[in-house]
């Protein structure tokens, strides 16, 4: 199934576990100190640096980019460590995510109150998912190097939903 990001609610809603998808438009790296910044922002009544409503946040520090790239290697990192901040962030607006691993039954449970997914990357093919990147600009929290924020434009994207917006997971 081809979506494209952000993801609409009924593109959402149709999305079950174990479909694979692949995954075209606008999508934004962030791993564990861009998520604490951005809880940190919302505590303080503070926008966040990208409009978080509907969007997609893939759970990645992307390399720099060699010569004649877009990016470096763009692989997952493990989704359970940002799982403290995500309810916050489902309840601000965002819909759908994408890590490796496993998801707390606190998140799931957010998920399926905010009408939200999870999609899984493979694991160790960072140069593999790299090469659906076709935009890769610089967001904010530049201080923190391959954790910045970075809003990549990706076509294609090879995914497997791992929760759904109902609850379902793959064990």
């Amino acid at each position: 199934m081809h979506i494209t990001s952000p993801i609409a609610t009924q593109d959402i809603a149709r999305l079950r576990v174990g479909d694979s998808v692949l995954l075209s438009g606008v999508i934004y790296t962030a791993r564990d100190a861009a998520h604490k910044r951005m809880i940190e922002l919302l505590a303080a009544g503070r926008p966040l640096p990208f409009e978080l409503q509907g969007q997609t946040i893939y759970y990645a520090g992307p390399c720099p980019a060699p010569p004649g790239k877009v990016i470096g290697s763009a692989g997952p990192t493990t989704s359970a460590r940002m799982d403290g901040y995500t309810p916050a962030l489902l309840q601000a607006g965002l819909r759908v995510m994408i890590g490796k691993g496993a998801r707390s039954q606190a998140v799931v449970d957010a998920m399926h109150e905010h009408g939200a997914v999870y999609l899984a990357a493979v694991g160790g093919a960072g140069a593999l998912l790299s090469q659906c990147v076709v935009q890769a600009e610089p967001v904010a929290f530049a201080d923190l190097g391959t954790e910045a924020i970075v809003k990549l434009t990706v076509h294609e994207m090879p995914l497997t939903v791992a929760v759904d917006c109902v609850g379902g997971r793959l064990r």
